[in-house]
């Protein structure tokens, strides 16, 4: 189970906009992700490596944690909105939850619920 400060601290990191350094710091070896129910991303190297490439794209991202974020021993859920604008400005506005399963004081695995018809950049 994360401490209050542990969760708080993933929380500031995310919105800090270090999502990379999120992941390699917040997240089990073998953690995996997972969006809308689909196969499942495995290893924080290949977590991190999506990132990367996800941001890479991006010329912005700004990242907000909507509270409460709900807490029940290991399982948290956090309501996140994210504002990306690609590289040809054109943007999007995501709000997602992201439901975690922590192993003490780290990740172990995470699903996004967001409905897909946010993905169109404006």
């Amino acid at each position: 189970m994360p401490s209050a400060e542990r969760l708080e601290a993933f929380i500031a990191a995310v919105e800090g906009g270090d999502h990379v350094k999120a992941i390699e710091g917040y997240y089990t070896e073998n953690a995996s992700m997972r969006e809308n129910q689909a196969e499942p991303r495995r290893g924080r190297p290949v977590l991190v490596a999506n990132e990367a490439a996800v941001l890479a794209r991006m010329a912005s991202v700004i990242s907000k944690c909507v509270r409460p974020v709900l807490v029940n021993g290991d399982h948290v859920v956090i309501r996140w909105i994210f504002d990306f604008t690609n590289k040809d400005g054109r943007g999007m506005h995501i709000e997602e939850l992201a439901w975690q399963r922590w192993e003490g004081d780290r990740i172990a695995e995470e699903e996004f619920f967001y409905d897909p018809a946010q993905m169109r950049a404006r």
